[in-house]
């Protein structure tokens, strides 16, 4: 996979993208679409980036997978606009949010065209905030339809690698998950886990090589780059952009040791990825306590093009933010929480044995309380997630089926402690042992009520998701009382940082004064989100990397052409 590269760089093309994530690969895709010649430089010996490790959800509403579930509401456009509204708020300008509701569900109808990519409807995943206005609990996140990877042939090898081990053609869609995660507490819990399996046997039989999740949007986007003839060349990092009158005219890059310029008579589009694997930058801009190990992003994600973009005087934003989520850092990686704090049986707490949040919140804004509280001077990092056998007897935890015990080595490097009683578990986790009696005491209370008096946890319809159903009277609520007892590291890691260039409708990179940048666009974590602080939904960091990059390359096109260009809903340039 490494060592010398054989392909030729380009001296000069019309449009040269950085970066082989979602971003890239959607701008680059779109650039060639549109006659451009382009090319696609990419850090790592990999495609896909950070969207091929991930879940794949996608955030557009509108988009033709929700009309043919018949989710889209009467209503529902305005809706969409109210609720980005209330939940990010003049953070970012309105105008920016606006197209991107406005344009999105053409760039997936265009991905539909251009690619083997197909999305449908999750089922009732929620949005994040769906009780804010313009809110939606039954969801507006689309997921990729699995799909057969053989026709990209050996190219294959090069997608990224997944975060987390799983057995080849073992095919798992969000859908899925969420059922397979409550064990055998249903009967749609072991069903799917059948099903999964068969599926795998009969892909295995004939010689399938089935990918989903964030791999098939990424396999499917590789595929169409090579239909449409655009170039991709690895391992070729950015070192600095050329800079030319004030105009951004083409890249510096390293390949195989050595300097080489690859020119653009048109623009330069930065899909390059956050810097969440950059120990200085993290320390220099995110809340401390921070690690790189405890970021599931693509490890080639280390600011590159942050750094190149700033040094042409690129303004920045939000580099205090990532999209957040509360991690339990296992020995070798990192496990992004997602079912393990909605199941009901568990809480998590501080240093001083107290729950300080709903539990099963957004993971974006559970993170938030993290580094609220580690500001208090009460330690949150680690926090503990505690639980008792009942709840590891019933449940997927971390990948580990119910009643399977946790591997040796999460307890010999501390990430797991267990004991017989809790106060046995406080001393071993570090908490006051009548506090965090007390504090469970309370929980059970509220569990048996089914009103969590202090947080509101089983409340909102997101709460709901990946709860227990068989569990009365408040699905995400039960109590803590069979030992042994198990207190689980938590900390906050990430699926990548949200800060980075500012930019404006059109992706095109902006200075601190407003001005454009000429020849400079970005899209994905490279440039600061259009989301703001928050997250709609799951998905909210796909699609507008998908969408932006598209925007991107219009853009480009269209200055090309020497036409005006239109971004939002109202065709305002």
């Amino acid at each position: 996979m490494t060592g010398a590269s054989t392909d030729t760089l380009p001296i000069e093309v019309d449009v040269v993208v950085v970066g082989a994530g979602g971003a890239g690969m959607s701008a680059a895709l779109a650039a060639a679409h549109h006659g451009l010649e382009t090319v696609l430089l990419e850090k790592s010996p990999y495609f896909g980036g950070s969207t091929a490790r991930s879940g794949g959800g996608v955030w557009v509403p509108g988009n033709y997978a929700l009309a043919a579930a018949r989710q889209i509401d009467d209503g529902d456009e305005a809706a969409s606009r109210l609720y980005l509204d209330s939940i990010v708020g003049d953070l970012v300008p309105k105008e920016r949010r606006d197209t991107y509701l406005a344009r999105g569900p053409e760039v997936l109808e265009f991905l539909r065209e251009k690619t083997p990519l197909r999305f449908v409807w999750v089922p009732d995943y929620a949005d994040y905030l769906p009780e804010q206005p313009g809110g939606r609990a039954k969801g507006r996140t689309v997921e990729p339809v699995p799909l057969d990877a053989r026709f990209l042939g050996a190219e294959l090898e090069r997608l990224h690698p997944p975060y987390t081990k799983a057995p080849a053609n073992l095919i798992v869609t969000q859908a899925d998950f969420r059922k397979i995660s409550l064990g055998l507490r249903t009967l749609k819990g072991p069903l799917t886990m059948a099903r999964v399996l068969v599926k795998r046997l009969i892909a295995m039989a004939l010689g399938r090589k089935m990918v989903a999740m964030g791999n098939a949007i990424a396999v499917s986007l590789r595929q169409g780059l090579r239909d449409a003839g655009v170039p991709v060349h690895y391992e070729t990092p950015l070192t600095d952009l050329l800079v030319e009158d004030g105009r951004v005219t083409g890249v510096v890059v390293e390949r195989d040791g050595a300097r080489h310029e690859v020119r653009a008579r048109r623009g330069v589009i930065l899909g390059s990825g956050g810097f969440e694997h950059n120990a200085e930058l993290r320390e220099k801009f995110l809340p401390l306590p921070t690690s790189t190990e405890w970021s599931t992003a693509a490890p080639s994600n280390t600011g590159a093009g942050l750094l190149a973009g700033t040094a042409a005087g690129a303004a920045t934003d939000l580099l205090d933010e990532a999209w957040w989520g509360p991690t339990i850092p296992l020995p070798g990686r990192s496990w992004f929480c997602l079912a393990e704090r909605n199941l009901p049986g568990s809480i998590i707490v501080n240093s001083a044995g107290r729950r300080f949040m709903n539990e099963a919140l957004p993971y974006i804004e559970a993170t938030h309380e993290i580094y609220k509280g580690e500001a208090t001077g009460v330690s949150h990092v680690p926090a503990w997630m505690v639980f008792d056998q009942t709840y590891r007897n019933r449940y997927l935890f971390a990948g580990v089926a119910g009643r399977q015990p946790f591997p040796g080595r999460w307890y010999k490097e501390g990430v797991v402690m267990r004991a017989d009683t809790l106060a046995g578990l406080a001393e071993k986790i570090g908490v006051p042992a009548e506090a965090l009696a007390g504090t469970v005491e309370r929980f059970n209370g509220f569990a048996a009520t089914g009103v969590d008096e202090d947080f509101h946890r089983g409340e909102s319809a997101y709460d709901k998701y990946y709860s227990d159903p068989t569990v009365t009277p408040n699905c995400s609520l039960a109590p803590i009382a069979k030992g042994p007892f198990y207190g689980v590291k938590i900390v906050p890691g990430d699926l990548g940082t949200k800060g980075g260039l500012v930019t404006d409708p059109r992706a095109r990179v902006l200075r601190e004064d407003g001005t454009v940048i000429p020849g400079l666009y970005a899209a994905g974590n490279v440039s600061s989100a259009v989301m703001g602080r928050t997250y709609p939904g799951p998905g909210g960091t796909i699609g507008p990397a998908l969408v932006f990059g598209y925007l991107a390359a219009e853009d480009l096109a269209q200055a090309a052409a020497g036409t005006p260009a239109t971004t939002d809903a109202s065709g305002a340039a």
